[in-house]
């Protein structure tokens, strides 16, 4: 080959390499880019990068009034509103997953889910499984029967055809009382039996009864206090997300204070919410 020709091999190999390493650098930058939006790992926050920053929200979204479908298939409801304002305090998304409720805390362990928000009680046998979050709602366990039943209170309620939602208070409640319930996979689905006559009354947390009395004025049902003790409701995380509990604790306190969480309380309530504790 003659040396002109072998010189102008070397200058053409040398722009080669030159425009190879100039696709490569840009291909990792790329790939840096998208590595950007993908979820954190470990025990942080649990949310995505600097495009959008997502928290993954378990619920059983089949429970007004705190989280339930719209018409148009949109979650809606106490749980829901209060989440996203937490989320766009912190500077996140809010993105919410429906499961049935006795399958949330499984999925929260696995890693499926950021938190979870589903009108969760906080009790002793689930913080050993989960780490709550701050108080956020104080209930506490109604029987509602049809108007003119002879169920007056829970002593009442011997002998006859109780309904719950499984792997809830309400059934911890009933079974406290020595009776075995008839378990449903949601509220609304025991009170429909108990419209139908396939039960006697059902029991349930207070302000879930109430809304559905509201929403069913023709219904003819009734709400009976009873003597049950106040539960508290919390947001669920993995045992070991304390960095993520810490920072929405922080956003629901800033709520409470600012008047934002009654705001909220206020729309699904219609009235101010009570101090929790």
């Amino acid at each position: 080959m003659p040396r002109g020709e072998r010189g102008r091999g070397k200058a053409m190999s040398k722009k080669i390499r030159v425009v190879i390493a100039a696709v490569l650098a840009l291909s990792l930058l790329a790939l840096a880019g998208c590595g950007a939006g993908q979820p954190a790992g470990g025990s942080g926050s649990g949310a995505s990068g600097s495009a959008e920053k997502v928290l993954k929200i378990g619920s059983d979204i089949n429970y007004p009034p705190f989280e339930f479908m719209d018409t148009k298939n949109q979650p809606q409801g106490f749980d829901i509103d209060l989440m996203k304002a937490i989320a766009q305090d912190m500077g996140y998304t809010a993105k919410f997953e429906t499961a049935a409720f006795d399958g949330l805390i499984p999925a929260l362990g696995t890693g499926k889910y950021d938190a979870v928000i589903s009108a969760m009680t906080i009790t002793d046998e689930r913080a050993k499984s989960v780490l709550f979050s701050d108080k956020y709602f104080m209930a506490t366990q109604y029987i509602a029967v049809k108007k003119g039943s002879s169920i007056k209170g829970e002593a009442d309620l011997q002998g006859k055809r109780v309904g719950v939602q499984q792997a809830t208070t309400g059934q911890t409640a009933v079974e406290k009382l020595g009776i075995n319930p008839k378990k449903f996979d949601t509220t609304p689905d025991a009170m429909t039996d108990l419209l139908n006559g396939g039960l006697d009354a059902v029991v349930a947390d207070s302000p879930v009864v109430l809304y559905f009395i509201q929403q069913n004025p023709n219904a003819n049902v009734t709400a009976i206090p009873g003597n049950f003790e106040k539960e508290f409701y919390g947001i669920a995380f993995k045992q070991d997300n304390k960095d993520l509990a810490a920072k929405i604790n922080a956003s629901l306190k800033k709520l409470i204070d600012n008047g934002e969480y009654n705001k909220i309380y206020k729309k699904w309530f219609g009235q101010d919410a009570p101090k929790l504790n």
